[in-house]
């Protein structure tokens, strides 16, 4: 297939998954979105879910290149700019619709090795840029040396995920948990000796 023609498909999955949800999705929902009939998208891709995996490699690749650039002019910097993209509703969240969708694909995970395993790319990589600026900023002398990087990045991702969930379930406000995540850097990690000053 050429790139254009993947391009379009899965740009229209995208577009489909916001209006139907996950669960009800269909081919010819996504066909409705583009140019291309069902037969066309039923040839490139023979199931819903073959393509569906292909649409999480886009996502991921989306993701990826949105948060790979993101920096701060100290690990402390770094970390709070990188948590702040990554929970931002408007950069990182597209819309309740897909919020929804998302964690109806997160519930299919326990029973699906596609997207499980899809599924687990993202996770691996938000642990792996969170241990790197937490190891980047014990380094510096700036973060605790007594902190584990590979303990407190996964606490932090758990504590991404778990606000992904509180804002599709009960509308829980992304900012406060921000704030939460602030108090227990500048606590827990940040070295006592610069916990008083502003990141």
């Amino acid at each position: 297939m050429d790139n254009d023609t993947a391009t379009e498909i899965l740009e229209a999955t995208y577009k489909a998954i916001c209006q139907h949800g996950y669960a009800d999705l269909s081919l010819s929902d996504i066909a409705d979105e583009t140019d291309r009939s069902k037969a066309t998208i039923h040839y490139y891709y023979d199931s819903k879910e073959n393509l569906f995996s292909e649409f999480l490699d886009f996502l991921y690749d989306r993701y990826t290149e949105q948060l790979t650039p993101v920096e701060g002019s100290t690990p402390r910097e770094h970390l709070f700019t990188f948590l702040e993209t990554v929970l931002s509703d408007e950069h990182t969240a597209p819309g309740q619709e897909f919020r929804t969708a998302m964690l109806e694909v997160k519930a299919q995970a326990p029973y699906d090795d596609t997207i499980r395993t899809q599924l687990v790319k993202f996770d691996e990589f938000l642990f792996e840029q969170l241990r790197d600026i937490i190891t980047a900023g014990i380094a510096s002398g700036e973060f605790d040396d007594t902190v584990e990087p590979t303990v407190a990045a996964e606490f932090l991702v758990t504590a991404v995920t778990g606000a992904h969930t509180r804002r599709v379930a009960v509308d829980h406000s992304t900012d406060r948990l921000l704030r939460a995540m602030r108090w227990y850097i500048e606590t827990h990690i940040v070295d006592e000796r610069q916990s008083e000053d502003d990141p």
